[in-house]
């Protein structure tokens, strides 16, 4: 059984087999929603206006068509934000993810070969950062988004002294 916490933290109530699963921090879901209301907004003044003006006011009911996709979208980043999590474990890092479709990916800490930690420019205004992590194999790189820096900083350190502990018992 999972129980939840208000820091975005989530637990699994199986004893200490169990991972201990960490979730995303609430600024990423605030950061992708705010996106989805300036784009979709943008997009029903962009589509109602000129068809109010130039073609009359019922065209301008197409503008409904963006301000239904908000609605839409906000549930739905909504499910994904709570779908995505990560644990770290004595030899591995899990980053589980998805909805519909479930991924979860082990990435083993002696097949690490570059932490970068990453942030853009709207990423930076909400204080947050993304984790990538590459191995060997470029189909198993792995993301971690939306951390908060401190954490992604953390995350990083500890995953390269841990890539390379494993890597040098190899």
């Amino acid at each position: 059984m999972e129980t939840g916490s208000p820091g975005g933290v989530e637990t699994t109530d199986t004893g200490s087999a169990g991972p201990v699963w960490t979730g995303l921090p609430p600024g990423l879901l605030r950061m992708r929603r705010l996106l989805l209301v300036v784009w979709l907004g943008l997009a029903a003044v962009g589509i109602g206006l000129p068809l109010g003006l130039f073609v009359g006011p019922v065209w301008a009911a197409f503008a409904l068509l963006p301000l239904a996709g908000i609605g839409w979208g906000w549930v739905l980043l909504g499910r994904n934000w709570r779908s995505w999590r990560y644990a770290e474990r004595a030899d591995d890092l899990l980053i589980s993810r998805g909805v519909l479709w479930r991924e979860e990916t082990v990435v083993p800490y002696g097949r690490m070969q570059l932490v970068e930690v990453t942030s853009g420019p709207v990423e930076r205004h909400f204080g947050l950062a993304s984790v990538q992590l590459h191995t060997a194999a470029a189909a198993t790189d792995a993301t971690i988004p939306g951390l908060d820096p401190a954490e992604a900083e953390r995350l990083r350190d500890r995953l390269t002294e841990l890539g390379e502990a494993r890597s040098a018992g190899l």
